[in-house]
């Protein structure tokens, strides 16, 4: 029997409780959908138009299938999906279903890419707004003031509670409130892309100049959401796509009956996308301020230090001694780490060759930049390529 007629002998019922209503779950469908197409799967794919949160669709009760994949969001959720008796795996950071396996983004990553963003602008006090209502949300901040602590840097958390919500002028006051006692400048952290533009507004209203006093980040990189904001929202990019289809690849092999450990799957974060809210050197060193702005405009054109010390002249000892005063790395690791970070979101988000990807990045070698590549990651650029996409 042909491998295609085995599949098509395998073709099940699956249901899909994932909201259509942001970004970030649109993704997770897209990567489910890669899923299938990719491993030749039948899947009869049951997925109707509904919200975060919302109650679960009437259909659910009826549905005779295989096997479900649900953004688990509250106990009605989570209830209504146990009851249906079929495998489940589930795509939400809510901490409920926690016998089930789990693909969420890796809360760590997220929040460390956020604080070192932050402190590559130079900002050194630093806020966290986060929304009491959601796990997640805690989890990302604690995470984030243990990335600054190792640093040497301190972090003021927003006093979130699980009611504000209900009342934006009271919350948007309270969240004012907060702000004026921040030391300035200060990079704040949000912990996703609307309580970034919520903070924003209330910088906007308040006087607080962004970003010269107030940078501000969230997190999904809901690009519509982000550009409406004003200014636009700086934040770091997920791989929801890559989340949809590790959630596939262990919801096929629970409806073929093998084990799969009931456990979180992390997935890392692609990068950060750079906007106007944090598009600012909070370095009270003019020249070392330029330094760094020129090293983040042209770190993609193969430039050396020595092209840093042309723009901004100083001896070569005084530029890395502020750089680590001001940074804790030097010049050449600010240039590499830029370039590394662009090289890896091509890997991810393109199809692009190693050796397009090397030269778009700035190295000077398809070879070089393999070899540095694995140094850092452990594996080759291709097999990271691989293995990010489910291979």
């Amino acid at each position: 029997m042909s491998a295609m007629a085995q599949n098509r002998r395998k073709e099940r019922s699956v249901a899909l409780l994932i909201e259509t209503s942001n970004r970030y779950s649109r993704e997770l469908l897209h990567g489910i959908r890669d899923y299938m197409q990719g491993e030749g799967r039948y899947w009869a794919v049951h997925l109707t138009e509904q919200g975060r949160g919302d109650i679960p669709p009437p259909w659910l009760k009826r549905w005779q299938g295989h096997g479900i994949i649900a953004r688990i969001e509250n106990r009605r959720i989570e209830k209504a999906a146990r009851q249906t008796g079929v495998p489940m795996v589930s795509v939400s950071a809510s901490g409920l279903a926690r016998d089930v396996p789990t693909v969420i983004s890796d809360s760590e990553a997220v929040a460390r890419m956020a604080a070192e963003h932050l402190i590559d602008r130079g900002f050194r006090n630093f806020g966290y707004c986060g929304d009491a209502r959601f796990t997640w949300s805690n989890e990302h901040g604690k995470h984030f003031e243990r990335t600054l602590r190792q640093a040497g840097y301190s972090c003021s958390h927003f006093p979130s509670l699980k009611n504000d919500h209900t009342n934006w002028l009271t919350e948007q006051r309270k969240i004012a409130a907060w702000l004026k006692t921040l030391p300035k400048p200060v990079g704040v952290m949000t912990c996703y892309d609307i309580r970034g533009q919520q903070v924003l507004d209330v910088c906007r209203q308040r006087g607080f100049p962004v970003p010269d006093e107030v940078g501000v980040i969230g997190q999904h990189d809901d690009r519509l959401l982000c550009e409406l904001c004003d200014p636009p929202l700086s934040s770091v990019i997920p791989n929801p796509r890559q989340a949809g289809y590790q959630a596939a690849g262990l919801l096929d092999k629970m409806m073929d009956g093998q084990d799969v450990a009931a456990k979180i799957y992390p997935i890392a974060p692609i990068g950060t996308a750079t906007r106007h809210s944090t598009d600012l050197v909070a370095i009270d060193d003019p020249a070392i301020s330029a330094a760094i702005r020129f090293i983040q405009a042209n770190a993609l054109e193969g430039i050396h230090v020595s092209d840093v010390l042309q723009a901004v002249p100083m001896s070569r000892t005084l530029l890395e001694r502020k750089f680590q005063r001001y940074l804790n790395r030097s010049p050449y690791e600010m240039i590499q780490r830029i370039r590394f970070q662009h090289a890896e979101e091509l890997l991810l988000k393109t199809d692009l060759s190693v050796s397009e990807i090397a030269q778009r990045s700035g190295f000077l070698t398809p070879e070089y930049f393999s070899a540095i590549f694995k140094k850092r990651v452990g594996v080759s650029p291709r097999a990271y390529r691989q293995q990010s996409r489910g291979a």
